[in-house]
């Protein structure tokens, strides 16, 4: 087995802005000129919600990150709001949303604030790419916002690996085709849900990748994880390609994309914006 080469894109910085929010870009300055105009994005996962602001020329200018379980996420939102929303602020705002429920209070939020709020499934998606499943109403909008920015990032075979909630694998062909997917249980969800069906295994994180098996429980837990989806990931790779028969780009984003970065069988590209790239491409060929 050959360990992979990476390319990353440059990792954002976090700091803190409040409870339940991160500032993931603090440095950032508006742009004063009178003809610079703001577009406001967000994508609702189950574990978190990213809202970018872009720039007249579709570049992340600024992104903030609210835990979708926060119990105080609509009053940090309206709080935020006033940050957000500007005079020069486009009044459109485009959402990815895997979570109904939160997306639904979202939009009362927006639309309070005189916002018109879209989803991206609400748009024939089919004139941007062909979707190659049987029933393209149950895909994820997470899904197809990877599959398109992988896409248009790269126009070549990708496989799209996100480390969400969900650990899912996206193939998507070089003529702009989405072939289909697979969805595997997500690293932390796993791990809760060890620890809270056993009554002696201890919460831990992942932290290191373990060069050895384990010593002590925590460490035979993390070599099981690591290790664990290591295979797994390796093994679905390599089913996809023999499917196949063609070379693919791999694409990782979510999380656990560094810790994996150097351990598979294939080169692969860390892209954490991936998400919003393929937002963003919705937003401007369907809403301007």
């Amino acid at each position: 087995m050959t360990q992979a080469e990476s390319e990353t894109s440059t990792p954002a910085t976090a700091g803190k802005s409040g409870p339940g929010i991160i500032n993931i870009n603090p440095k950032y300055i508006p742009n004063p000129h009178k003809d610079y105009q703001e577009d406001t994005l967000a994508d609702i996962g189950n574990t978190n919600i990213k809202v970018c602001k872009i720039n007249k020329n579709f570049k992340i200018m600024n992104t903030y990150l609210f835990q979708t379980r926060n119990p105080n996420l609509e009053r940090d939102l309206r709080k935020k709001l006033k940050q957000l929303i500007k005079k020069d602020t486009n009044k459109k705002v485009l959402f990815s949303s895997v979570v109904p429920k939160i997306y639904k209070k979202i939009v009362k939020i927006f639309q309070r604030k005189k916002l018109k709020v879209f989803e991206i499934k609400e748009f024939n998606l089919k004139k941007i790419m062909k979707f190659k499943v049987k029933k393209y109403s149950q895909l994820g909008s997470d899904r197809i916002a990877n599959a398109i920015g992988a896409y248009y990032k790269f126009k070549t075979n990708c496989i799209v690996i996100d480390f969400g909630t969900a650990t899912t694998f996206d193939v998507i062909k070089k003529k702009g085709d989405y072939d289909g997917g697979i969805i595997a249980p997500g690293i932390k969800l796993s791990i809760e849900n060890l620890f809270s069906s056993t009554a002696l295994l201890p919460m831990f994180q992942l932290k290191k990748y373990p060069k050895n098996y384990g010593k002590n429980t925590k460490e035979a837990l993390a070599s099981g994880f690591f290790w664990g989806y290591e295979g797994l990931i390796n093994n679905i790779i390599k089913k996809i390609v023999k499917k196949n028969g063609i070379n693919f780009k791999i694409v990782l984003t979510g999380g656990y994309s560094y810790f994996f970065k150097n351990k598979l069988i294939k080169k692969v590209r860390i892209e954490n914006d991936i998400t919003m790239q393929g937002i963003i491409k919705i937003y401007k060929d369907f809403l301007t």
